[in-house]
């Protein structure tokens, strides 16, 4: 029999849900839709009867634990709490009490960046690593901080919000309603802008001219930017050179081993990559310069959520075991 943990992704859309194993074997997997917009009993009864499902596909197992990643979820209270994206389950929801009553075993959530960060430590490219950070560049900017081998989860649980420090004074307007924070500049929907900045600017000379906002995707950046389009190159050099800066404040602050980027924008390689390395490294403090490493993660596959939010599980499990 193998002993595994059950990873739940919880997004505003989909919900992913897979069995894991010790070495980041992911027997069985597969999604559900959210259901944000429908009462909250309806999600449980959805994952509860999945898992049954994928039981019957992984064979001889046993489930030890479960992990939940989850937009504004705190690990403190087992809560999902004033979630933007799933506002039709109300101000919060005790989604980790539920769990464990009906699963008989520890349950724990996290925040996806935060799973992104424990993921990262138990089947990544951080394996060996006690002080890391990863950065999770998707739609937004996440941040999962670990320290001394454990995540920083501050006094309330939410601690490691990157994305919403301010980098621009009264900077563009941000989904959290502020002005200037990182995320509305370094994200897939940052860089959706930055593009459209530079195309205002120089006559709409790019292969992306005649595009619009809502039909550009950050992946038709590179793109252009494979094909040789110089606006497309532009756009990741201003959004890396941002980044850089602002992660060497953060290396200031952590003195963390390595960065490590996750997520669909860190899948451009050297055009977010250097930008980004050339700017963190002119901006260190002296002391800090040279010390840090800029990696890229090394988790592929539609299973990457659901592997960060079962080492939360394996984390749990672990810390009862010893």
């Amino acid at each position: 029999m193998t002993t595994v943990t059950l990873g739940i992704d919880v997004g505003g859309t989909n919900t992913k849900i897979g069995f894991v194993d010790r070495h980041g074997r992911c027997l069985a997997s597969t999604h559900i839709p959210t259901g944000a917009d429908k009462p909250f009993d309806n999600f449980l009864k959805d994952v509860f009867s999945t898992v049954e499902e994928l039981k019957k596909e992984a064979g001889e197992i046993e489930m030890v634990a479960v992990g939940i990643g989850a937009p504004n979820a705190n690990y403190y209270t087992g809560k999902i709490e004033k979630a933007v994206n799933l506002k039709g389950w109300g101000e919060e929801v005790a989604i980790a009490d539920l769990m464990q009553e009906h699963f008989k075993v520890p349950v724990a959530i996290t925040n996806d960046a935060n799973a992104a960060a424990l993921g990262e430590m138990k089947f990544g490219v951080a394996q060996g690593m006690k002080n890391f950070l990863v950065v999770t560049l998707g739609t937004g900017l996440g941040s999962g901080i670990i320290v001394n081998g454990d995540l920083l989860y501050g006094h309330d649980g939410f601690a490691g919000e990157l994305g919403h420090i301010n980098v621009v004074e009264d900077g563009r307007i941000c989904g959290c309603g502020r002005r200037g924070c990182l995320e509305t500049y370094v994200s897939a929907t940052g860089i959706k802008r930055t593009m459209f900045e530079l195309l205002a600017d120089n006559n709409g000379s790019s292969l992306l001219s005649n595009k619009t906002f809502e039909d550009l995707e950050a992946k038709d950046i590179f793109d252009a930017a494979e094909q040789g389009d110089e606006l497309a190159k532009e756009a990741f050099a201003v959004t890396g050179e941002i980044l850089g800066k602002a992660l060497a404040d953060t290396i200031a602050i952590f003195s963390p081993e390595a960065i490590v980027l996750f997520g669909g924008l860190a899948s451009a390689g050297d055009y977010i990559t250097s930008p980004t390395r050339e700017a963190m490294e002119a901006n260190c403090l002296s002391i800090f310069k040279g010390k840090t490493r800029l990696v890229v993660s090394n988790l592929e596959g539609d299973n990457t959520a659901i592997l960060g939010s079962s080492a939360l599980a394996w984390q749990e499990y672990e810390k009862q075991q010893a």
